[in-house]
């Protein structure tokens, strides 16, 4: 069986006005459910800098192979919510790196998993925004994830506003289904519940 990372990518859907104002507040059960949560954790490497630069939504992009193995379960290509930890000290070095003590928290975060259409990607990613304005980059450093719902398809787009607006609303979303009881525990519980070897 071909891995997520051999499978050929394939056509996405055009989103459309009716698609965004179709669109709910509230994503998935007042719980997460099977396969939810997952764990998943990596060194964040440097992508191709359009997040922040293009679309205002800097993402931590994880390495293919740690990062998707965790997602095999679940196969659909799309954009997920959860909770995301920097870290304190950059992989390579077991140093210290520039993101202060005090950001060193659990935060909301939105995740694709795909090929992200719109940019023609020829490789599956997962590319991580934490939902914080950090002081400074955290390239090396390693992150801890838990995926605990998903949120829509990957979709293609006409212009690049149309995706920016997106994701404003994916970011919505995900805040608000967080703020759930059964979610919100997964920011403070978080640790005692991912399995070794993710340190929290």
């Amino acid at each position: 069986m071909a891995t997520m990372t051999e499978i050929e990518r394939p056509a996405a859907p055009l989103q459309t006005e009716t698609f965004r104002k179709a669109r709910p507040d509230i994503v998935g059960p007042d719980a997460p459910e099977s396969p939810f949560p997952i764990y998943m954790t990596g060194v964040v490497q440097k992508g191709f800098g359009r997040g922040g630069k293009d679309l205002g939504c800097p993402t931590a992009n994880l390495p293919d192979e740690d990062a998707l193995e965790s997602m095999r379960s679940t196969t659909k290509t799309g954009i997920y919510f959860g909770y995301a930890r920097v870290h304190p000290t950059v992989a390579e070095t077991g140093k210290p790196g520039d993101v202060k003590d005090e950001e060193l928290e659990t935060y909301p975060m939105v995740m694709s998993l795909g090929w992200n259409p719109f940019y023609k990607n020829e490789k599956l990613t997962a590319e991580v925004h934490i939902i914080h304005e950090f002081s400074a980059d955290f390239y090396g450093h390693r992150i801890s994830v838990v995926v605990l719902g998903y949120i829509r398809p990957e979709l293609d787009y006409t212009s690049r506003d149309a995706l920016i607006q997106d994701i404003e609303k994916d970011k919505e979303v995900a805040l608000r289904s967080l703020a759930r009881p059964a979610y919100k525990a997964y920011e403070t519980h978080a640790p005692s519940k991912a399995p070794s070897p993710i340190p929290y």
